[in-house]
């Protein structure tokens, strides 16, 4: 009788893989990748470097790690089930309860058996005689699959700042990315965080107020806007389960799948009275609304992102006492909007203690990390007990070039992306067959876990769609990434965002190569990212070239 492996095997000689599919990762994207290859009846198995899932909401414990869109948008869609027995305890929910969520999600759906955990992949390579991937680990194994699904997350490499002496500090210092389990004793101590984007500005407010001294070294400033968090009481719970239906339908029809959407009107042709009552109303309101649900012409011309970015410098100056460290916090390189906007909670109030210091790094760089702290360009070495890297990642292609990826004839991804990414629909590209990315570079970003759940969706229907018509090969065609490639470099013209250095841009200072603007992300509305794949799945899979199996 023949074994199972022969059973499943390709005709010709060719040695079947011991997967249908491989998943890369453990968080969002994995943890539903692996919920519908089990429902479609797939033999599959999901790599992860951690102990257990979440990802993101994993890797990140650092103090004041939480949701920056509502909690209620921010879970799957997928179960009715899921969202009828989940409850959140804030409308912008804390790391440890977005965590417990992922938790239970992967005990509900019993995934865990399909998971191995500690496990890192070390390379992903393509073999052309078997059409399969052959996948190396950190702890010395290999495996096959016909198919390889990243699941690696657009923000997942955390990246050092390049200062000598890192290594040379004799105090506790880490990554926000990698906060000990255990937690980081900072209470009366002379703390340093290194950073002030999105993560940094979350570290600060929390650090602030149990350090004995907190030094905040600042590469260059951020528009932030108040978060306005609250509890959710458990009648407000029942209210959001009854309308969950038409608050995801809501959020499918928005441009970036956020319960925000932008004003029809243009802040150049609304009266100033009007306009100024208008931001007061979404600077009071919680959540991204002032930068998802502004005047439409605020990211994409410059007098009225000028605007915009008067009224929130005057902000910014009312919060901050001293005149002189607010207008250090005030960005003068970029537009407010044109970079991802970190939310906050009294976060400029922090200036306002007296165990704050705030030095800004245009004036006095970073000259090097010492035994006892930190020495700046002037000459001072300031002395800490605490080192806290909140300094980003290499953003959308970092954790791919982690991996050695390597498609036909031996390509290196890093290599077929050397002059930034080229993908079809952000979903796969040309020259590694079989092999699906969700939430690589190209695809809709937006609300992450809406986008999320379609990609992954597309990708099951894609894989069940091979499965049933005895598929082994896929592979996007040339003429397909061309024009993918083109539509997003098209859409990406005349956003103000793309004249930014950020990580939307591709752009890391921390990252040798990572200097140079790329088109990073897919700049057009959800809604039409969606449109544009489902006519491809309806109409076959025109734009991938497809090979059944010989019998």
């Amino acid at each position: 009788m023949a074994s199972e492996k022969e059973t499943n095997g390709l005709a010709n000689g060719h040695t079947a893989p011991d997967y249908d599919v491989i998943i890369v990762g453990a968080g969002l994207s994995g943890c539903y990748s692996l919920i519908t290859a089990l429902q479609s009846g797939l033999r599959v198995k999901c790599l992860e470097a951690g102990t257990g899932v979440g990802g993101t909401w994993y890797w990140n414990r650092y103090p004041g790690c939480r949701f920056d869109s509502e909690s209620y948008t921010y879970g799957f869609s997928f179960s009715s089930e899921l969202l009828q027995e989940w409850n959140w305890s804030e409308h912008f929910a804390p790391q440890r309860e977005t965590e417990r969520y992922i938790n239970h999600m992967a005990d509900k759906f019993r995934i865990r058996p399909h998971i191995q955990f500690e496990t890192r992949v070390e390379t992903a390579h393509f073999d052309q005689g078997n059409n399969a991937w052959v996948v190396t680990t950190d702890t010395k194994e290999t495996l096959t699959a016909r198919f390889l699904v990243t699941c690696v997350g657009p923000l997942s490499a955390f990246t050092l700042p390049r200062y000598p002496g890192l290594e040379e500090f004799r105090g506790p210092s880490c990554h926000t990315a990698r906060w000990p389990k255990a937690g980081v004793d900072y209470a009366g101590k002379r703390v340093a965080v290194v950073g002030t984007g999105a993560t940094g500005v979350q570290t600060i407010q929390e650090v602030s107020k149990t350090a004995g001294h907190l030094s905040v070294f600042q590469r260059r400033p951020n528009w932030c806007a108040p978060l306005h968090n609250s509890k959710i009481e458990p009648e407000e719970m029942q209210r959001i389960k009854q309308g969950y239906p038409e608050l995801f339908e809501h959020c499918r029809g928005s441009f970036a799948g956020f319960i925000h959407r932008a004003s029809p009107k243009a802040a150049l042709e609304t009266p100033a009275e009007e306009r100024e009552k208008f931001w007061q109303t979404l600077y009071d309101s919680p959540g991204f609304g002032i930068w998802m649900g502004n005047y439409k012409d605020v990211l994409v011309d410059r007098a009225a992102n000028g605007l915009l970015s008067d009224f929130i410098a005057r902000k910014i100056r009312e919060r901050v006492e001293d005149p002189v460290v607010a207008e250090k916090l005030i960005p003068k390189d970029h537009g407010f909007g044109t970079r991802r906007v970190p939310l906050e909670t009294k976060y400029y109030e922090v200036y306002n203690r007296d165990n704050v210091e705030l030095v800004d790094l245009t004036e006095t760089p970073i000259d090097r990390v010492t035994p006892r702290g930190i020495l700046t360009a002037d000459g001072k070495e300031r002395e800490f007990d605490v080192i806290i890297y909140a300094t980003g990642f290499d953003p959308v292609m970092g954790a791919f070039d982690r991996i050695d990826i390597r498609g036909l004839d031996g390509l290196r991804l890093k290599e077929a992306w050397n002059n930034g990414p080229r993908t079809y629909l952000g979903l796969t590209v040309r020259g590694f067959p079989n092999m699906f990315m969700v939430m690589g570079p190209h695809c809709a970003l937006g609300n992450i876990p809406l986008s999320i759940q379609y990609s992954v969706e597309w990708i099951g229907k894609m894989l069940r769609y091979a499965r049933d018509n005895n598929v082994e090969y896929v592979e996007a065609k040339g003429e397909s990434v061309d024009s993918w490639t083109g539509t997003v470099e098209q859409l990406a013209k005349g956003l103000l965002s793309n004249d930014v250095d950020s990580w939307m841009t591709g752009v890391n200072s921390n990252v040798e190569g990572r200097q140079k603007r790329i088109v990073a992300r897919y700049s057009g509305s959800c809604p039409s990212y969606r449109a544009r794949c489902e006519e491809e799945a309806q109409a076959g899979y025109p734009g991938l070239t497809l090979v059944s199996q010989q019998a």
